[in-house]
């Protein structure tokens, strides 16, 4: 017979909640529960959680379902992390209000509440939680630490102290003893209106009436919390349920329905009303198969259907020969793109300075072809028109000689090959030679012609 778990994990206390009797998940009355408490330092509750569980599911195979409370995303990552230490998968995490609005469900007649409001008050802090009772959608959840149930003992400890029935406890120990029998001190006042409780440091006595004096302006305090978070969810709430030990304080009922103004819910044993409404919300936990990947097709095996371009063959890879001949190909294109680049920024900037003329002069001088006079136009003289053009080619000898002739260089010169041209350049042998524009001089404005 399957059974399900549901796990509340507090800041001191870890609850399971077990049914006393079998049943499918959903249909478990909701105070025929077994409940166990387990108290732990708070750094170790996620720890202590995964333990107990792994313990019930080894002593009660049959558990079907777990579910375990979390208050924060940074614990539900913690209690992951500690069940996945130890390999267990069959469960669900919800988070508090959302177990405490099914069980208030399951508890109280809930039929003209659309929205409720969840005061919880533990031994760490207090958490309010707007939320949508059909839905289970959470409005607004705060939580602060100034007001607790460690809190409200430790003004009962103080006032004890205060009063000179109690030594102030010498260690540690002695104050953490001191601390627990104030605490039981304010539990029993839940069911009479004073209470004597004898200790080692002297004699714990506690009235009503004395302490509903100490809790009031912190309770009362913890209400104007409550109704802030309802103002700031902007979701007008029907009714406030109070968990946790701080809701056995009868104070707390009234002055949160005073307040507030709407009616207060207070279930039996409110401690343990989180992990019995995860056990409510027990359900197997639907764990994902990984997807099987399909049977590999034949390439022969086509369907007809099928289009051209999915059944395409595959192209084949070139041999390393090819790429290694395609590389050094593109390597010698590379080297030629960048000599003519360089050849025509030599040629751009000679040009621009003046000397093209005096260069391509230069190279017709040396092949033994007429020199090209400087200007086109000479200047006008009183010579006769038949001696002006010599006088000016004389000029420009005189202004640009020669260089001296190396007899073995005009050997080498005369047994080579004519040229093609003083604007005619080979680069790449093989390829055919390039061919620049001869420009004429710049002439700068106040500067004479080059030459002259």
């Amino acid at each position: 017979m399957s059974s399900v778990l549901g796990i509340s994990v507090g800041a001191g206390t870890v609850r399971l909640a077990r049914p006393q009797h079998g049943g499918p998940p959903g249909s478990v009355p909701p105070y025929s529960f077994e409940v166990q408490s387990i108290s732990m330092p708070e750094q170790q509750a996620e720890e202590t959680a995964a333990d107990a569980i792994a313990a019930t599911l080894a002593a009660s195979p049959e558990t079907a379902a777990t579910t375990i409370t979390f208050r924060s995303e940074p614990q539900a990552r913690a209690v992951r992390a500690a069940m996945a230490r130890r390999q267990l998968t069959n469960y669900q995490l919800v988070p508090e209000a959302v177990a405490a609005v099914h069980f208030a469900h399951a508890t109280s007649d809930m039929r003209d509440v659309s929205t409720l409001a969840v005061y919880d008050l533990g031994s760490s802090g207090l958490t309010v939680s707007v939320i949508n009772a059909r839905t289970s959608d959470v409005y607004q959840c705060e939580r602060i630490s100034d007001i607790s149930g460690d809190y409200l003992d430790s003004l009962i400890r103080e006032q004890q102290i205060a009063s000179g029935r109690i030594a102030h406890p010498a260690d540690p120990a002695g104050l953490a003893a001191l601390d627990g029998l104030c605490r039981a001190a304010k539990e029993q006042l839940s069911n009479s209106n004073a209470v004597a409780l004898p200790s080692e440091q002297g004699l714990v006595l506690l009235t009503q009436e004395n302490f509903e004096a100490l809790m009031m302006l912190a309770i009362e305090s913890s209400a104007r919390m409550t109704r802030d978070v309802i103002i700031r969810a902007q979701h007008p709430v029907q009714a406030v349920l109070v968990l946790g030990g701080g809701a056995r304080i009868p104070l707390i009922a009234r002055v949160l329905e005073r307040t507030i103004g709407v009616p207060v819910i207070v279930p039996a044993e409110p401690e343990t009303a989180l992990a019995r409404g995860a056990a409510l919300l027990a359900r197997p936990a639907q764990v994902q198969q990984a997807p099987v990947a399909p049977a590999p097709i034949p390439m022969g095996d086509h369907d007809d259907a099928t289009p051209a371009w999915l059944t395409a063959p595959a192209r084949g890879r070139r041999p390393l020969s090819a790429l290694a001949n395609r590389a050094h190909s593109r390597r010698e294109l590379n080297v030629a793109v960048l000599t003519v680049s360089s050849l025509v920024v030599v040629a751009a900037i000679g040009l621009g300075l003046g000397y093209g003329p005096e260069v391509l002069e230069r190279g017709s001088s040396s092949d033994g072809s007429q020199a090209v006079p400087a200007t086109t136009a000479p200047r006008p003289s009183a010579v006769g028109p038949s001696t002006a053009p010599s006088a000016t080619t004389e000029a420009q000898h005189e202004t640009v000689a020669a260089p001296p002739v190396n007899p073995r260089r005009a050997e080498e010169t005369t047994a080579a090959p004519p040229s093609q041209g003083p604007n005619t350049f080979t680069v790449v042998p093989g390829l055919p030679p390039v061919v620049l524009p001869t420009l004429p001089p710049v002439v700068l404005p106040g500067f004479p012609p080059a030459g002259q």
